[in-house]
């Protein structure tokens, strides 16, 4: 999986839970950018990224992600793991 492909997905998600088609999420999106962003939006966020790529977050990786670009990583470090 490239990250293109992860943001492709990523978008789908983040357009799904925040029910806005105009949503595009970059490396730098956070919380700030997406008004409806909450803390209950960011459980239900994080709910939907694991279901969309079939992984789980460590609590540890949800408390400290600044920014999307972050997420990104954790889930291209995830399949990279798997790959192996």
């Amino acid at each position: 999986m490239t990250r293109e492909d992860v943001f492709k997905s990523l978008n789908e998600v983040f357009q799904d839970v925040f029910d806005d088609e105009t949503i595009t999420v970059n490396d730098s999106t956070t919380s700030e950018d997406i008004e409806e962003w909450d803390s209950l939006e960011h459980i239900n966020l994080i709910a939907a990224v694991e279901q969309e790529f079939g992984m789980k977050f460590t609590m540890g990786q949800v408390v400290t992600m600044k920014n999307v670009g972050e997420m990104a990583d954790i889930i291209m470090s995830y399949f990279e793991r798997s790959e192996q």
